[in-house]
């Protein structure tokens, strides 16, 4: 058997379960409906991680694109740009901070 064949048969063997998963959802009662949607959020996480396996699998890894780096210059900033701000954290400007 393949690896797309086996891979076929587990979304298969998923999709019963959320079946499964959903006639038994029916059948409980509100004491339950904590434990019934742990399961349908496990099941939906087993979902996820067999496509993230699938899409490794067929060498379709999805890379984020790395941000654009920003290089901060060694000059000192101006000071006329912090004359309007207070020194937010560290208390009044005439005491000391705690």
């Amino acid at each position: 058997m393949s690896l797309h064949e086996e891979l076929a048969e587990l979304q298969d063997c998923l999709d019963r379960l959320d079946r499964a998963v959903l006639r038994l959802s029916g059948r409980l009662d509100e004491s339950h409906g904590l434990d019934a949607r742990r399961v349908r959020t496990d099941a939906a996480h087993l979902r996820e991680s067999v496509a993230m396996l699938g899409a490794a699998a067929s060498g379709a890894v999805h890379t984020p694109p790395r941000p654009e780096l920003i290089t901060i210059p060694d000059a000192p900033y101006d000071s006329a740009l912090w004359t309007d701000s207070d020194d937010e954290g560290l208390g009044a400007r005439d005491r000391r901070a705690p």
